[in-house]
């Protein structure tokens, strides 16, 4: 793990999801939903995601969201 995250980024947890009832995945990149897995991508990642601590979990989501990332995202700002 330690040649994937040289900058500890995963220690962060900035990634989570949520199941719905018929077995969606919701990713969240800081409360704001970036990828939605449904069929056989998101029993893949429930098999994954069951298996692993946090860390692995964050490295687990950041594959599955894939590139979504510009450099011009904002975290959530409250108003």
């Amino acid at each position: 793990m330690g040649e994937i995250d040289k900058r500890n980024k995963l220690d962060e947890e900035f990634f989570s999801y949520k199941v719905s009832k018929d077995n969606k995945i919701f990713i969240f990149w800081y409360e704001k939903q970036v990828k939605l897995l449904t069929g056989k991508e998101s029993e893949k990642f429930l098999a994954k995601i069951e298996k692993a601590d946090s860390k692995e979990a964050q490295l687990i989501m950041a594959k599955a969201t894939g590139n979504f990332k510009r450099g011009n995202e904002k975290k959530n700002k409250v108003r």
